[in-house]
């Protein structure tokens, strides 16, 4: 089975070893047929706390590390 992956802005950095990256995406709404904008924030594990807050990453699905992050920062 192949892992999602996710484009996003990072949007705190604040924590050690996590970012929290937040997600955008666009879709038409069913009936009304006019696009939506949608946000969803993830937290991502950066083992060195490699990035900063406002910089675009791409994060990957992983086995959970904590009781929120099942993200992980790609390379």
């Amino acid at each position: 089975m192949t892992k999602k992956v996710l484009k996003g802005t990072v949007t705190s950095a604040k924590n050690n070893k996590t970012i929290v990256v937040e997600v955008v995406r666009k879709f038409k709404h069913p009936f009304y047929e006019k696009v939506i904008k949608r946000s969803k924030k993830y937290h991502a594990h950066d083992e060195n706390n490699k990035f900063k807050e406002g910089e675009k990453v791409s994060i990957i699905e992983c086995k959970p590390i904590s009781k929120k992050k099942t993200w992980q920062v790609m390379e």
